[in-house]
This record gives structure tokens, sequence and C-alpha cells, in this order.
């Protein structure tokens, strides 16, 4: 058996990390393909370095000038198809809904390789969303349907997938509880440069839907005032390099910049952030890996969005809907100001911390491959 890993996102490093570790801790022969989707140091390398995968098997350079959807996933696509002819791995795993991970599911598919989805069955039903496309797309030409959760399964079901579905819980679990445990001291010194050691919210934002538009922007930086008008405390904004870009672009850089208590910060590696995260008195984000996250490190969230495809962590309590509208941000805003973030210990719908332990040895069993067989989530 020969395992194949494919990567070129932030999320993905993350959440594939440590799908990689355990097939190092049971010696299992894999490869690790690295599509190149996101290519500044903060967005990749540095969180490479974060979560301990010191080197790509085959990493994949994209032209500057494949700038669209289709350009980048055929681009993505044939090389993904030269590396998989060369290694002819048993399986290939992909984990969630960027291109890289569409176009690795569509050369696996044509060449007869396995394709494993981990993070399968998720839905928004958002169909302005190229991540939505991309989801149902991979869920259907996959073999194996790694579930997160018991509502993901039923997503799959009720879209009469052809795979074979597992309930394994999510894989951001295991690298989550992996690397927020300890707190170096420069991590301590930066938070503390951020935050002058003071009360705190983080705001983040990059989705197509999001940041491409301008008017959406212009209502998040109106409601930003209006907040900046009736509090002062500190909002931390880990700048996206796609979101900066807009704003520029949008003429809105220099409203931003008025707002005397938003603190703006290049893109931050994967443990500060999760330090950062976890005393947070609560994050606002279109992110669905940070809604994830922040449901698990017990931080209030507010999703900048006006759905969801993690509704588990509305369902726990963990997170809130927040749209795009300018009123209703800020009333949500100063509804979780209030509620002091609102604390209330729910409890974690994503699984024990096992997943990657689960998709393995699925992976590695024939008697598994063979039958039907739900692996419980905990």
């Amino acid at each position: 058996m020969k395992i194949a890993i494919l990567i070129g996102t932030r999320p993905g490093i993350i959440k594939m990390s440590p799908l990689a570790d355990e097939c190092e801790r049971r010696g299992v022969p894999h490869i690790l393909i690295h599509t190149g989707q996101h290519f500044s140091h903060s967005m990749d390398q540095q969180i490479m370095d974060d979560v301990g995968l010191t080197g790509v098997d085959y990493q994949i350079v994209r032209p500057e000038d494949c700038v669209t959807h289709a350009q980048q996933t055929a681009y993505m696509l044939t090389n993904i198809e030269d590396v998989l002819l060369r290694e002819k791995p048993d399986v290939l795993l992909v984990c969630g809904d960027a291109n890289t991970n569409l176009a690795g599911a569509l050369a696996a598919r044509k060449l007869h390789v396995a394709v494993g989805h981990v993070e399968a069955g998720l839905r928004s039903f958002d169909w302005r969303m190229p991540e939505e496309h991309n989801r149902v797309i991979i869920d259907h030409i996959s073999e194996y349907l790694f579930a997160p959760t018991a509502n993901s399964k039923k997503h799959l079901i009720d879209d009469g997938v052809q795979g074979k579905i597992f309930i394994v819980g999510n894989t951001i679990v295991d690298a989550t509880l992996r690397h927020a445990e300890d707190r170096p001291a420069d991590i301590e010194r930066r938070i503390t440069s951020l935050t002058d050691g003071e009360p705190y919210v983080i705001l983040t934002t990059h989705r197509e839907e999001n940041v491409d538009d301008r008017e959406v922007m212009l209502r998040l930086v109106l409601a930003l005032e209006q907040i900046s008008q009736n509090t002062d405390i500190r909002i931390v904004f880990p700048v996206h390099p796609r979101t900066a870009l807009r704003i520029r672009n949008f003429g809105l850089q220099q409203r931003f910049d008025d707002l005397s208590q938003l603190v703006f910060s290049e893109p931050l590696g994967y443990r500060m952030f999760l330090h950062l995260l976890r005393d947070a008195r609560f994050v606002l984000t279109d992110s669905g890996g940070i809604q994830e996250e922040s449901c698990i490190l017990q931080t209030p969230c507010l999703t900048l969005r006006e759905s969801t495809e993690r509704p588990e962590t509305i369902r726990v309590g963990a997170n809130r809907i927040g749209g795009t509208a300018t009123e209703k941000i800020v009333a949500a805003f100063h509804d979780l100001t209030d509620e002091n973030g609102s604390r209330s210990g729910w409890p974690n719908p994503f699984g024990d911390g096992k997943a990657s332990q689960r998709i393995i040895e699925v992976c590695l069993s024939s008697e598994l491959k063979d039958e039907f067989v739900e692996v419980s989530d905990g």
C-alpha cells in the first residue's frame, strides 16, 4: 500500500499533517504532493514549519500568469497526473474544498487511483461559493468518504454518493490539540506586542464571495466604524494577502487605517494563531477552519457569512451567523461583548483527536475496503 497525500493551501497543510505523521509512525509508504496553490511564505512554508512537515516529495510551481480558477485547476490537474503516473499510489488523500483538491481528485479518478476525501460531506448550500462546487464534485468521485460528523454523513447519503462513508472525526482536532498545548516564550512576546496584554477579539476574512465584492467590504468597514464609536476593545486583524489587495484596490485602505483599535498584522503562523485564538474574547471570521478551531478551543465565533458548512458549531452554541449586513454585524458584536464571550463549555462535535489514525486504518485494511463500515467519532 502506497498513500499519496495532497496539500496546497494553508488549511490543507494543517489538516493533512496528522495523516503524514500517522504514516510515518506506522511506517506506511507515502508521498507528499504540494500544488503550490498558496505560495506566499506566510501561507505556505511558515505553516509547514509550524506543523512539522519538513519537506515534500513533489512541489508544483504555479506560473504567475495562471490566475483564474480554470487556469489554476487545469495546471494543477496535469501536474498531479504526472506525479500519479510516476508513483502509482493506491490511494490519493485530499482534504476539503480548495481547487487543489478538485484537481487532485479528478486526476486520480481518471487514472483509477482511489480517492479518499478527508472532511467529506460538508455543505453550506450556498452555490455562490466555489468551495461548495468543489466539495460536492469531490464527494461524488471519491471511493472513501471520511465524514467528520454524523451530519456530514447524512449529506452524503442525501446526495446519493457512490463511495463508502466513514465517520472518523476531523483531523483539525488532531492538529489543534497537538499544537495548542505549550506556549513558547517567543509566541507569548508576539501576542503581547499585538494586544498590549489587554482584552481583544480577532477578525479574519478571505472568502472570495466576501473580499472580492466591494459592497461587502464596504459594509464590513462601516460596521467596524460603528463598533469603534461604542467600544475601544482591541481588534487584531491578521490580513490575508487577497484581502489586503482588495482593500487597496477598492480604495478602502484609509478607512481601515483610521480605525484606532484595529491592529493590523501579517498572516500569522499556525501555532501563533492558535494561541492568539485561545485567549481571544471571541473571533469574527468567514473561515471554515477557524469556526472549527474556535469551537475546539472554547472561543466564541461570529461567522461573517450568510451560511456555514459547519452547522455543528451553531448547534453546540460555539458559533453564530452574523451575515455581512452592517447592522447585523454590529448587533452581534455588541451581543458577544455584553456576554463577555459566553464561554459555556460546549462539547466539541468534531471528534477525539484520533481521526488521522482511523483514516489510515481504513486505507490499510482490506477488510474495511470490502464492506461498508462506520467508524464512530466517539
